[in-house]
């Protein structure tokens, strides 16, 4: 019989084999250098744990981001397998459910944030690691409240509280807070962060000039931030921008830390099937692992984990009755779908110049009127600009599909082979060293 090791091995190679097929030039996306696997591979010690969220994120946007890119991915050389998503409700989770599970180690119903079916409060692995001293820190672009980075530090009966989950973070002693989400935090939850020893930004100037602290509050747009297309029309950090500076922050903790960091809006996008949103914030999430990938490698102590929570929108390559696919039409896309809508006039007269000015497109009289036409036309603008792309979609929701899992650092041959969401906490906690004993 064959032993678990080598079994977990064979399947690696069948899922790296498997998926290879989309690579580019036909050459293998999953084959790092000897040099790479060791470092990626090493058995270090765990001090720190930086679990990184690209929400909405599949093997579809994985193998779509390689050809918009025009070679393999960061993200490539660390793959190690694959994830099933399904919640206690659903064959299809939500945001809530998946972070849940992901945070927990516990499936929930769609719509709670780290309480069981049953509504009994669930540890996160995050609060586990801040009772043996670790620093803690969530990092997002959408609000800091939304779902996944309310699930590792919150708990409530619907997601849609943000109001009461904002209090909450403080409250758990998170010590970096960086995204959006300003509304949900009153003057008065502020003034007594402050109290607390906390630092506050509001913009990226800001944030690159904060002073060495241990506690750091960044709340850089009322709700979420803006997608990495539109960012230049903005003031606020990136997400690589808003990583490193957590990292800098929580690494001062002799004990170590925890950072959750979530490339939200990969996910947006696929609800509205804007697929050249979709690949720019993947690209932004790209150089947020950059950042967090040249900290673990000089640590040689950092446990870097990266899943997406679900799939969104049931993106393909290729579409429409055509063995092609046309990714380069996405790199000519300069706005979102929101923003091109945003620059129509009362009478939409002037649609074809306007995705010809932002998406390099000469609309067909037809593609025009489809725009003019609907009650949604950045939707309409991006199933138009898709098409041409020849990107498909099956749904504007989510799907019940299995999700990569990418490891690098100490450990992260743990995470090889076919797992449950529910299993990537508990293997973060048994690298860790810390007590993490999943309650239904």
């Amino acid at each position: 019989m064959f032993n678990t090791s080598f079994k977990k091995k064979l399947f690696l190679f069948a899922a790296m084999s498997s998926i290879a097929v989309g690579s580019l030039m036909g050459t293998c996306a999953f084959s790092p250098s000897s040099a790479e696997a060791e470092t990626n591979h090493n058995n270090g010690k765990v001090k720190n744990v930086i679990f990184m969220i690209p929400d909405g994120f599949s093997a579809a946007y994985a193998t779509h981001y390689r050809w918009y890119k025009g070679k393999q991915s960061l993200l490539d050389s660390m793959f190690v397998g694959m994830h099933r998503t399904y919640s206690a409700s659903s064959a299809v989770t939500d945001s809530a459910a998946a972070a849940t599970a992901m945070a927990t180690g516990v499936k929930t119903n769609n719509g709670m944030i780290s309480l069981s079916p049953k509504g009994k409060t669930l540890k996160t692995i995050l609060e586990a690691a801040e009772a043996t001293g670790k620093a803690s820190g969530l990092v997002a672009t959408a609000t800091i409240t939304h779902a996944t980075p309310a699930a590792f530090a919150s708990h409530a009966v619907s997601r849609t509280s943000e109001a009461t989950i904002a209090p909450q973070l403080l409250n758990n002693g998170v010590d970096v807070i960086l995204g959006g989400g300003r509304r949900y935090f009153p003057d008065s939850l502020l003034k007594a962060a402050r109290e607390k020893g906390y630092q506050l930004v509001s913009n990226r100037e800001q944030l690159a000039a904060a002073n060495k602290t241990g506690k750091l509050i960044g709340l850089f747009a009322e709700e979420g931030l803006a997608a990495e297309l539109d960012r230049d029309v903005t003031n606020q950090p990136s997400l690589a921008e808003m990583s490193k500076a957590a990292i800098e922050v929580l690494h001062q903790e002799k004990d170590g830390f925890f950072l959750l960091i979530e490339g939200s809006e990969i996910d947006w996008a696929g609800h509205v099937h804007d697929a050249a949103w979709a690949m720019k914030d993947a690209e932004a999430f790209e150089a947020a692992v950059e950042k967090v990938l040249e900290f673990a490698k000089k640590d040689k102590h950092t446990l870097v984990v990266v899943a997406g929570d679900h799939d969104t929108g049931g993106m393909s390559v290729g579409g429409y009755g055509k063995y092609a696919a046309n990714i380069e039409v996405l790199r000519n896309v300069t706005a979102t779908g929101y923003f091109m809508e945003g620059k129509l006039n009362p009478a939409r007269s002037n649609i074809k110049e306007v995705v010809k000015h932002y998406a390099n497109i000469n609309l067909t009289d037809g593609e025009a009127a489809k725009i003019k036409a609907s009650q949604t036309a950045d939707i309409a603008i991006n199933e138009v600009i898709s098409e041409r792309a020849l990107v498909g979609w099956t749904t504007f929701k989510h799907t019940g599909m299995d999700i990569p899992v990418y490891a690098f650092g100490p450990g992260s041959d743990l995470f090889y082979g076919l797992h449950n969401n529910t299993d990537l906490p508990q293997l973060m906690a048994q690298l860790m060293g810390i007590s993490f004993l999943p309650a239904h």
